[in-house]
């Protein structure tokens, strides 16, 4: 339990001592009239000493008795703890807490750095309020001209290091605990279909894009993951193969292998039987190099140099544009994959999984559209399949022959074609 100590007189007087002229029976102390009088002193769960000043002796017993309950409770919280700026807690406790390889590392540094500390990093943690944490999240659109995902994505961060100072027991409450975090904006994704892939397949103009562009289609790649593809990862025998690192590039350290980036990212996938072809052919043609900064790696320049991440997008904008077709940004080859498995069929877990997202999630939030479209078919397919003859939905004309032919078959058929 712990105690109150008066710091204005002596707990132990020296003989001789001068009674304090201003409290009868007592000895004033050097600490005499300077600051509160009472102190609380109590131990924290650990053993360690916490004292905190008091105008009254009321006060002080009041403050052990709050604190020994939040001991008994499991609530206690250290009121000096909250003491800590936003910019220390941040940078020193909440950045190495979060287990995430050095170029993301770079990132969140960059985020807070940029838009926490210079609104929030000297103050002291404890002393963010509610309305603060709210106005900061509109900052973000109206004065740092964040738009789309960016917003929510700093957001997250920043609600991120409160949170933890909950669970360290740095705070008590977060101060974004009831403010909704800003808007997830995602752009609804169009991704090519099959016909378009064969498009700029066959307008590619060289058999690296070539296959590069059709690999990616059949498997959803990032950019980095297809440019830092080794042959070694790849069981033509099983048709499968192992994503475990990406291609980056950084303007210190220029290009190098890295791993993922989340955990998730690390899968193997199964190859379809086209994909295990097209890889087979396109090795036997251009081995991979025995040396050099492309040594085992499927794809790289005529000379061995690695493939950038502008050099592949401008082969694919510069086959978009010999093809005659909508501009297309690498990234869509992986959402072509996604909305393939997608209309097959494939459930949001597997199609997190293919694409190796941290989250199902993610996965539904990019890709919501699609699903829905694939909801709709269902619908289509069971009313076709428990139609009565000459119900509507049922049959439809085929123009080819003039005859009819059933719904279910038309839409297995048209399944088929996208899946290549």
């Amino acid at each position: 339990m712990g105690y109150v100590a008066d710091r204005w007189h002596k707990t132990r007087p020296a003989p001789g001592d001068p009674e304090c002229g201003e409290h009868k029976g007592l000895v004033a102390s050097k600490a005499h009239g300077k600051g509160k009088r009472w102190q609380a002193r109590y131990d924290d769960p650990n053993g360690r000493e916490i004292t905190s000043l008091h105008r009254t002796k009321t006060e002080a017993e009041k403050e052990i008795t709050k604190q020994e309950a939040a001991k008994d409770s499991g609530a206690w919280i250290d009121p000096k703890a909250g003491q800590v700026t936003v910019a220390k807690y941040a940078l020193d406790t909440w950045l190495p807490a979060q287990g995430i390889i050095d170029r993301s590392v770079t990132e969140y540094r960059g985020a807070i750095e940029r838009y926490l500390i210079p609104e929030w990093g000297n103050r002291q943690i404890r002393s963010i309020k509610p309305s603060e944490a709210g106005a900061w999240q509109k900052l973000l659109v109206s004065k740092y001209k964040l738009s789309g995902a960016y917003p929510n994505r700093v957001a997250r961060y920043v609600r991120s290091i409160f949170r933890l100072a909950v669970i360290d027991r740095v705070i008590p409450v977060s101060p974004f605990a009831g403010i909704k975090a800003p808007t997830l904006v995602e752009k609804a994704t169009q991704p090519p279909d099959v016909a378009q892939v064969r498009q700029l397949i066959a307008a590619a103009y060289h058999d690296r894009w070539k296959a590069m562009i059709e690999f990616n289609a059949l498997t959803g790649l990032r950019s980095g993951e297809i440019r830092g593809l080794r042959l070694d990862r790849i069981d033509f025998l099983r048709r499968t193969m192992l994503v475990d690192q990406q291609l980056v590039y950084e303007k210190s350290k220029g290009m190098y292998f890295d791993e993922l980036k989340t955990g998730a990212g690390l899968r193997t996938l199964p190859l379809s039987k086209r994909a295990v072809d097209l890889l087979a052919a396109y090795v036997q043609k251009y081995p991979p190099r025995e040396s050099g900064p492309g040594e085992g790696l499927v794809f790289v320049m005529a000379d061995g140099r690695l493939i950038g991440e502008s050099t592949l997008d401008y082969a694919l904008k510069s086959t978009c544009k010999k093809a005659k077709t909508t501009a297309r940004h690498w990234h869509e080859l992986r959402h072509h994959y996604a909305s393939v498995l997608i209309a097959g069929g494939e459930n949001p877990k597997v199609v997190q999984k293919r694409l190796g997202h941290k989250d199902v999630m993610t996965t539904l939030r990019t890709y919501s559209h699609l699903f829905a479209e694939a909801e709709e078919q269902t619908r289509d397919v069971l009313d076709a399949a428990w139609a009565e003859p000459g119900e509507t939905g049922s049959v439809e004309e085929s123009p080819q022959q003039g005859g009819r032919i059933p719904e279910s078959r038309r839409l297995q058929g048209a399944l088929r074609q996208v899946s290549g």
